[in-house]
């Protein structure tokens, strides 16, 4: 542990912030496993899912959670399951 006071809330603040990325980035892929399972069941609702799906990837890119370009090449691949799909 640190001794100096401002070291130490550094490390309470990371880890808060690690904890919070950790949880962002969970949440994105499980919306991308989400949508997968959309596209195979109903694909009616396809349209829908992949514009919440893309919103989030977006915001995760924004966030520096991913690249931008992760966040292109994810976009880019579920669009093209959605093309499959119809």
């Amino acid at each position: 542990m640190p001794n100096i006071k401002s070291a130490e809330k550094r490390v309470l603040v990371t880890a808060k912030k690690t904890a919070e990325n950790k949880r962002a980035v969970s949440a994105l892929k499980t919306a991308l496993k989400k949508y997968s399972a959309t596209i195979a069941e109903d694909p009616a609702n396809a349209e829908a899912a992949y514009k919440e799906t893309a919103k989030q990837v977006d915001r995760a890119a924004a966030k520096g959670l991913i690249h931008k370009n992760t966040a292109a090449r994810r976009k880019s691949a579920m669009a093209r399951a959605l093309n499959s799909a119809k």
